[in-house]
């Protein structure tokens, strides 16, 4: 998160990396920038936030904003983000519908990070066709 106000009025969406968005800019309610997620691979959760990633977030961050001062970022959050498929393997999301599971109306929507987000309307319609069959 940056110290201040944002000197942004836009999101940033850097180019993807493997396994994630990249480092992006957002803005929270406050109107303080908030960078992240990037991507580490985990085999369990933990949530604390390790200081000592804090060069590759300076380094994503002026990729797409080479003024960023030095000592102007401090931790926000940690979490961990499901993910389908590991390092290498990409699988966006996952539909499940009754014919997967034997259940009438039930429909999962597992993985759905901005890939799926951003195709809501069409996830929507074929959620829709699932319940009708």
């Amino acid at each position: 998160m940056l110290q201040g106000r944002s000197p942004f009025r836009r999101l940033i969406y850097p180019l993807p990396e493997p396994g994630g968005l990249g480092v992006h800019l957002t803005s929270d309610l406050a109107g303080r920038a908030r960078f992240g997620p990037d991507v580490e691979w985990v085999a369990a959760p933990d949530y604390r936030v390790d200081p000592r990633r804090a060069q590759r977030f300076y380094s994503a961050v002026r990729s797409y904003w080479p003024g960023l001062p030095d000592g102007a970022l401090q931790p926000g959050y940690a979490g961990v983000r499901p993910k389908l498929s590991g390092p290498g393997a990409e699988q966006d999301f996952r539909v499940s519908g009754p014919a997967d599971h034997g259940l009438p109306q039930l429909v999962n929507l597992f993985g759905m990070e901005s890939p799926g987000l951003t195709a809501s309307l069409a996830v929507g319609a074929h959620v829709a066709r699932l319940l009708a069959a």
